[in-house]
């Protein structure tokens, strides 16, 4: 997508430094979380790594880019100032502070520090689903992805009182006098964290975005599937999450085929847009094709998995050797496709939208380095490929640390692309993003209310 947005309210800009802020801080969780990942397939990482390397990528990597993208994009879709700034910034500081101290304490197995950490996640989370849930209220009515993003945030409001509950578990009993099982608990919390906060988060945007992308409109079959969507997912979420915490193997069957006949409507919608694009290739959707591939193989081996046994711990993430199908190939190349449009679109509102008219400015994707974007995809895709086929395929060791080195690589280089475009072209570059006071950012400067931050649709 090489145009430049229509309808700008730059007299409104919104405030660069919160959602960058939350994007430069999910990418150093991922750098930390994919480079553990690394050094666990070659060498064994001390107290519950595998569980702090989960909670790395999927909280500190996906759920923070998520919290970012809500807080500047929620604004623009549903044409309400966000609520509170400050909050925007108390609840990224929480959060990171908390998963800090809570990966930190899972890798020394001082598990009784836990509850800190879950208390300050908690903080955050809320602080999050608080401020952009009031947002979000504004919007009447709620169309497709304002839908998904309040059933996300609904999610993320159960998902951190269930963590804590857990954390706090570890060292004192919490659920034996009230008839429920630690492993029930942990399965339904897992269950909302995946596809409630996050794929319900996936979900919602995905669509909004792969309209703006492929400049492409769904049909009468898509918007069949669309309100099919609408009433199996959500339905066989909720019913997935209350058979799995309280053990009843029909409700979560039924959920289960829900949810995955759901999500296979919505992955139909979206390639059937991909495949009508009328534009040509761009980052966003060369890894959308990817993120469409690995829905279809998921939901493939998922399906039968749940069917069989919806309540297996193996089966948490479908089938077992699915998990990185569902963690990278749709998780992972979803939130890298979007940032490669989200950051230098935050970027070229703040610094050259209002120069539009009067001089040469750039294009948006002019603000990254194309080479360096191809080049992240292949091995990123080459990596994530020998990743995903190992378990299923039974590959040796050799080739599953290959296939790590090669996803680093690939991911190092987006990174690298990232960081590069926020400091060649923000104002105060990324040390400014880091450090900058709220500012200009305050409620003070707030627009009025039920007025966007920036005046674009959500089909431009």
């Amino acid at each position: 997508m090489n145009g430049i947005p229509g309808g700008l309210r730059t007299d409104q800009q919104p405030p660069m430094a919160i959602p960058l802020r939350h994007f430069v801080l999910a990418l150093g969780f991922l750098v930390a979380g994919v480079g553990g990942g690394v050094v666990m397939t070659v060498a064994t990482l001390p107290g519950l790594s595998g569980l702090a390397h989960l909670h790395l990528l999927l909280v500190g990597w996906v759920g923070v880019t998520i919290m970012g993208a809500m807080t500047q994009f929620v604004p623009v879709w549903s044409g309400a100032t966000i609520h509170s700034r400050r909050l925007a910034v108390a609840q990224l500081w929480l959060l990171v502070a908390g998963l800090v101290g809570f990966a930190a304490a899972l890798l020394a197995g001082a598990l009784a520090w836990l509850p800190v950490g879950g208390a300050l996640m908690l903080a955050g989370i809320w602080t999050f689903v608080y401020n952009v849930g009031r947002t979000l209220s504004r919007a009447r009515p709620f169309d497709f992805t304002e839908r998904h993003f309040a059933l996300a945030l609904a999610s993320f409001g159960l998902v951190a009182p269930l963590g804590l509950a857990l954390a706090i578990d570890f060292t004192t009993p919490v659920f034996d006098s009230i008839g429920v099982t630690r492993a029930g608990i942990h399965l339904s919390h897992a269950t909302l964290a995946l596809f409630g906060a996050l794929l319900a988060t996936v979900v919602g945007a995905l669509f909004q975005l792969t309209k703006m992308f492929t400049q492409a409109d769904p049909d009468r079959l898509d918007e069949g599937l669309l309100a099919l969507e609408q009433v199996c997912f959500p339905a066989g979420l909720a019913a997935l999450a209350l058979g799995r915490g309280l053990a009843i193997d029909p409700l979560a069957r039924v959920g289960a085929v829900g949810l995955a006949v759901g999500l296979l409507a919505f992955a139909v919608v979206v390639g059937r847009l991909l495949a009508g694009a009328t534009v040509e290739r761009s980052p966003m959707l060369a890894r959308y094709w990817v993120v469409v591939a690995a829905l279809f193989a998921w939901i493939a081996l998922a399906g039968p998995t749940w069917w069989a046994d919806p309540l297996a711990f193996e089966s948490l993430f479908g089938h077992p050797g699915a998990r990185n199908l569902l963690l990278f190939g749709v998780f992972g190349f979803v939130v890298i496709g979007s940032l490669y449009h989200i950051v230098p679109f935050i970027i070229w509102i703040e610094h050259y939208s209002d120069r539009l008219g009067f001089e040469q400015v750039p294009m948006i994707d002019d603000l990254y380095d194309d080479r360096l974007e191809r080049a992240d995809f292949w091995t990123t895709l080459g990596g994530f490929g020998g990743l995903a086929v190992a378990p299923l395929a039974g590959l040796p060791a050799a080739a599953i640390t290959a296939s790590s080195v090669l996803a680093a690589v690939g991911v190092a280089l987006f990174v690298a692309n990232m960081l590069l475009t926020i400091h060649r072209h923000g104002p105060d570059g990324i040390a400014g993003v880091l450090a900058s006071r709220l500012g200009s950012s305050d409620d003070s400067s707030a627009t009025s209310p039920g007025e966007p931050d920036v005046g674009v649709s959500a089909e431009q």
